[in-house]
């Protein structure tokens, strides 16, 4: 009966890896279709243990309740709030500058940055890290983030393979090592680890953004837009621009947007302002992208005061800071609209909704004018702000057709040093092994939400359903290919088939295999897994057993063919929006670079 559950998972495991790798198929019909077929077989089939009883169904549906989905789910939450309070612009900011104007170099620079700290890091707070900063570049500098995520989940984990604290597999290898008496220090693996590195790293950073297609997704396309909008900021007593004297034409303090008519108690006045010194009541009529605008809105009371008049007499402003469900939408004036032909301050818009207009794009010119008296055209797009449940109420409205894909929240930026602090923590606590990772998270994923860096609504679409199905499938398969026996089989029959070979190539075939079944099941389970087998090889052929250990956590680390592989893998899969076949297609060739690695340098490092 072992036999039939052995045979049935085989062929489960490989038809999911084939459906997977055709792209024909969602991950999320695959991740249920192969669930279903092991909760079948072993539901119907019972199969009985070797101390008495059967395997419990139950088992498969641990991963469920994996501390490593919990993990992966809480640092994605963490990652979005950072993201909600532009804590990392700052950071990215300075990396940005270290490239130049060239944004590959940057992004290079920082890929470095990321692999040298993973040496001494474990990898997965030092991908979390990185994952908001690269964000922030990449859309800044207009590189396809598709190209970025996965080299940083591959470059974390060649860089872990240098010390013995690079990751956690390395630890569990050193450990079960030692039980057989061979002892492994913090840099025994970093010569041929070090190699191994510098030759994965030419292929991760020259090659692998080649193989990986361009995917901007929608909220990229439109943060990046180079559209303006026409709107305008009110001096008042105490505004920072309140006493600001123009040069040479400009205002050269205020940043990204530009300045195309003042207004001083109704009297235009048109650039170039010389030596013009803005006083409170002054109107300046500004034009600026929607980043522009967003970044002026998050600023709140450090950055303009943007006010439109509801009706004669009566003004609503946003000094303050927004609230953490404050949205950005883009909304377009439809064919024969009741708002057609009325202006701004007049149509009604902002009572009606409760939101606020900062600026109207039109693509005909249009007149210099004061943005409450521009007068609406069909077709015109404006920029509104306001609580998610006040545009949300725009839904479905005939006069105006809210692009609701253009929605995006305003950074919290007053939260940022709060958020910063928390990411912090997380970080220091999970590096310095003072609490579990998962402990750490999920406390950090409550805090980011109960202090209000980002809501509920954000926190839910941090994640998306497939890495949750993805990984609970994932170790229902390594799960039900361990309790029947499946990976110790494949390991024996292996060591097997090689009897009588020459020591090296042994080395380079047993390497090979744990790094392909590292794909499949964790790093870990192959590292526990192989170890005892590999030493007893060593012991057979007479030749060095640190060599055959090395081979075991190296090959272990090997994950770079599936995102199921390794946890950083999981965590790029949704920033990077990679399908499984991408992971096959950009991970495999590397995973050959290593092996053939390997099989050269380890039998001339140790010598034989």
């Amino acid at each position: 009966m072992a036999d039939f559950h052995i045979v049935v998972t085989f062929l489960i495991i490989a038809a999911t890896i084939l459906a997977f790798a055709s792209d024909r198929f969602s991950i999320e019909a695959v991740s249920l279709g192969t669930l279903a077929a092991l909760l079948i077989t072993f539901g119907l089939f019972p199969m009985p243990l070797d101390g008495g009883g059967t395997f419990s169904v139950n088992a498969l549906l641990e991963g469920f309740g994996n501390p490593a989905l919990a993990t992966v789910i809480a640092l994605l939450i963490i990652g979005q709030g950072l993201f909600a309070t532009d804590a990392l612009e700052a950071p990215a900011r300075f990396l940005g500058q270290l490239g130049g104007n060239k944004p590959w170099r940057t992004v290079i620079i920082i890929l470095c940055v990321t692999g040298f700290t993973s040496a001494f890091l474990n990898n997965t707070p030092v991908v979390v890290i990185f994952i908001p900063i690269l964000a922030f570049i990449a859309a800044k500098q207009k590189v396809p983030s598709a190209k970025v995520f996965m080299p940083l989940s591959f470059i974390t984990i060649l860089g872990g393979m240098t010390t013995l604290i690079g990751s956690s597999t390395n630890m569990i290898a050193a450990g079960i090592a030692s039980k057989y008496h061979v002892d492994i220090r913090m840099f025994d693996m970093s010569p041929i680890g070090l190699i191994l590195a510098l030759v994965g790293s030419i292929y991760v950073l020259f090659l692998l953004p080649k193989l990986l297609k361009e995917r901007p997704s929608q909220s990229t396309q439109q943060t990046m837009s180079g559209a303006q909008f026409l709107g305008e900021i009110v001096i008042t007593s105490g505004h920072r621009f309140a006493g600001m004297q123009s040069k040479a034409g400009f205002f050269p303090d205020i940043k990204n947007l530009t300045p195309r008519l003042l207004l001083r108690r109704d009297v235009p006045i048109l650039p170039p302002y010389d030596g013009v010194i803005l006083e409170p009541g002054d109107k300046l009529i500004v034009t600026g992208t929607r980043k522009a605008f967003m970044e002026a809105i998050a600023k709140g009371e450090k950055g303009p005061a943007l006010e439109h008049s509801n009706a004669p007499g009566e003004t609503l402003a946003d000094p303050a800071p927004p609230a953490a469900d404050y949205h950005l939408v883009e909304a377009v004036i439809a064919p024969g609209s009741r708002f057609e032909g009325r202006t701004i301050q007049l149509s009604g818009l902002q009572p009606q909704f409760g939101v606020a207009v900062f600026g109207v794009q039109r693509k005909s010119r249009m007149a210099r004018t004061a943005l409450s008296e521009v007068r609406l055209e069909a077709g015109d797009t404006l920029l509104l702000g306001g609580p998610l449940e006040a545009i949300e109420s725009m839904r479905g409205n005939h006069d105006i057709l809210l692009l609701e894909h253009s929605a995006e929240a305003v950074p919290q930026r007053q939260k940022a040093i709060l958020a910063a602090l928390i990411f912090a923590g997380i970080v220091l606590l999970s590096a310095f092994d003072v609490s579990p990772i998962v402990v750490n998270a999920i406390a950090g994923a409550v805090l980011m939400i109960a202090t209000g860096c980002l809501t509920i609504n954000q926190a839910s679409r941090a994640f998306d359903k497939q890495i949750f199905l993805l990984i609970g499938t994932s170790i229902a398969m390594a799960t039900a290919l361990e309790s029947t026996g499946g990976a110790h089989l494949i390991a024996t029959e292996t060591v097997s088939l090689m009897d009588g070979a020459p020591p090296s190539v042994i080395l380079s075939v047993l390497f090979l295999l744990m790094a392909v079944m590292t794909n499949v099941l964790s790093n870990n389970a192959v590292a526990a897994l192989f170890m005892p087998i590999a030493l007893d090889i060593a012991n057979k052929v007479g030749v060095s057993r640190e060599a055959f250990a090395m081979a075991v956590i190296f090959a272990a680390n090997c994950s770079f063919a599936t995102p199921i592989g390794y946890q950083t893998n999981l965590l790029v899969m949704g920033p990077g929006h990679y399908s499984f076949a991408e992971f096959i297609k950009a991970g495999t060739p590397l995973v050959v670079i290593i092996w053939l690695t390997f099989s050269i340098v380890a039998p001339w490092y140790y010598g034989f």
